[in-house]
């Protein structure tokens, strides 16, 4: 994949090596020996101070030592800056053709474990995004997952996850999210789990939509690119994960779909770049 040369992205929010919150106890009780401190006349910042570095070994992220900087993931860094400003682009072309304004959401880099707005994430989770603050969460140690355990290497396949989790962003933004999301408790598991399905389908299409306008204006493709996202896709299909975890395969339980509807919807975007072609939905064939 060509990026070397490409725009990068002011929307990287990196928090590796950022310590978890600090707990004392725990809930009430943090609270409590907080409002003794104070009303004994000592001063809580200096109890926070004092408890953060007597926890400073067990912290879940301890931070880098100053310089200590490794040459590869900074590269990779400045991958998904390049990607992240690529979609940028793409949809804010496409979002200004049919009058509407993007609004461009934060990619966050964390290590380990990570606090959002939609809660507490750990990397086992994998990339994810959350409309609650508009931003993509990334651990960068995924995309090693994606090529040892899960059998899809390469620039475009890492690509894919980050414009995947971006067409949720353009869900969002179009509303799609929140009306999913209105339908929770409405419906039984089984068929939230469809519409769920369809969420996660359309942000494959919109994937693809977004390889084919980067393709298209700026040539980002080479040889073996599309192998790679196709790979990618059909490695975090559901019939595929839940086999390699259970030894067994329950269709009622997809949420993301299975590895030949995600090649499908992905391709389509592709192929297409057009997307109003996305309606999974209304889509009768998923």
């Amino acid at each position: 994949m060509r990026w070397q040369s490409g725009r990068r992205s002011e929307n990287v929010e990196d928090r590796r090596g950022m310590r978890g919150p600090v707990m004392i106890g725990g809930g009430l009780g943090t609270l409590v020996l907080l409002i003794i401190v104070m009303l004994l006349g000592g001063d809580p910042a200096a109890l926070l101070q004092q408890q953060q570095q007597q926890q400073g070994q067990n912290a879940p992220f301890a931070p880098d030592q100053q310089g200590q900087l490794d040459p590869a993931e900074e590269q990779l860094k400045e991958f998904v800056s390049v990607v992240l400003a690529d979609t940028e682009d793409v949809w804010t072309e496409l979002f200004q053709q049919n009058g509407r304004v993007y609004q461009q959401p934060k990619l966050v880099l964390f290590s380990g474990q990570v606090e959002s707005a939609c809660g507490y994430a750990s990397a086992a989770m994998g990339p994810f995004y959350c409309p609650a603050d508009e931003k993509v969460y990334l651990d960068m140690s995924f995309f090693e997952e994606l090529h040892r355990k899960l059998g899809a290497p390469g620039d475009f396949a890492q690509a894919y996850v980050i414009a995947h989790e971006i067409g949720h962003h353009v869900q969002n933004q179009l509303g799609v999210s929140q009306q999913v999301q209105a339908m929770r408790g409405r419906l039984s598991e089984v068929e939230y789990n469809d519409l769920s399905v369809r969420l996660e389908l359309q942000a494959d299409f919109y994937a693809g939509v977004w390889a084919h306008h980067a393709q298209t204006s700026r040539q980002i493709l080479e040889a073996g690119d599309i192998e790679e996202g196709i790979r990618a896709a059909s490695a975090i299909g559901d019939d595929r994960l839940q086999k390699q975890s259970q030894g067994y395969v329950v269709p009622d339980a997809f949420t993301h779909g299975t590895s030949e509807q995600r090649v499908r919807w992905f391709t389509k975007g592709l192929k297409s770049g057009d997307p109003d072609q996305g309606d999974t939905f209304n889509a009768e064939t998923l």
